[in-house]
């Protein structure tokens, strides 16, 4: 069975009504990033933090997979699929995904700050004095600004098994992210859908300028 690796960012989720973080004035719903995305602004200011994820969590809950999500899903009839996300969202599995790999962590989980391997399910909004079993605060389980990202190792290697690479909805800009495209097999055709691409196709990238459901759809249709 053939690996197929998929890279996914914000432009998956848009059709689901997922707003993306930053706004295009550089803001993330008003707020700078230093303000509420590293681990600094968690220490100098924990409640703004905390309501900024559970608006952000409260948000998720009222929205559903889009067709991208569930065309993602039918890939599996015939490869092993690897999903390699960028987004904090939980669509990919509630599309029914069954690998899935969350780069910069998961809004509808909580972690001890003290311990990192204390991960818990997060629903509810997530408060000061909610404790981790060991008595300390929890926060979001998100990869912030400054933070290093513990699950890239594991993402290298799945990239450099796959036999085909599919990018939907990020830039690939933002690194380390954007590095993972590096560790490809030579020989691994590039897919690469969004309705404003930043690339060319090429002998080895094909670019499928269309918004997530459309793209998706067309290639895993060409893929079965």
């Amino acid at each position: 069975m053939k690996k197929i690796c998929v890279l996914t960012g914000a432009g998956m989720s848009a059709e689901s009504g997922v707003k993306t973080f930053r706004d295009d004035d550089g803001l993330w719903e008003n707020h700078e990033i230093t303000e509420v995305a590293t681990p600094e602004a968690f220490e100098r200011n924990p409640e703004l933090v905390l309501d900024f994820y559970n608006q952000r969590r409260r948000q998720l809950l009222e929205v559903k997979p889009n067709a991208a999500h569930l065309d993602l899903v039918r890939l599996e009839e015939k490869y092993d699929v690897q999903i390699i996300t960028q987004n904090v969202d939980d669509l990919h599995e509630r599309a029914g995904s069954s690998s899935i790999l969350h780069l910069h962590g998961e809004l509808m989980k909580s972690r001890s700050v003290e311990h990192p391997h204390l991960i818990y399910n997060q629903i509810d909004d997530l408060n000061l004095g909610d404790l981790c079993e060991n008595n300390y605060q929890l926060r979001p389980h998100i990869v912030w600004f400054g933070e290093a990202v513990p699950e890239m190792e594991n993402a290298i290697k799945l990239v450099s098994e796959a036999d085909i690479i599919i990018i939907i909805g990020t830039s690939m800009q933002v690194y380390p992210a954007a590095g993972l495209i590096d560790y490809k097999k030579e020989e691994a055709p590039v897919y690469f859908i969004d309705p404003k691409p930043s690339i060319k196709s090429s002998d080895s990238i094909e670019v499928i300028a269309k918004k997530a459901s459309l793209g998706v759809h067309e290639l895993v249709n060409r893929l079965l």
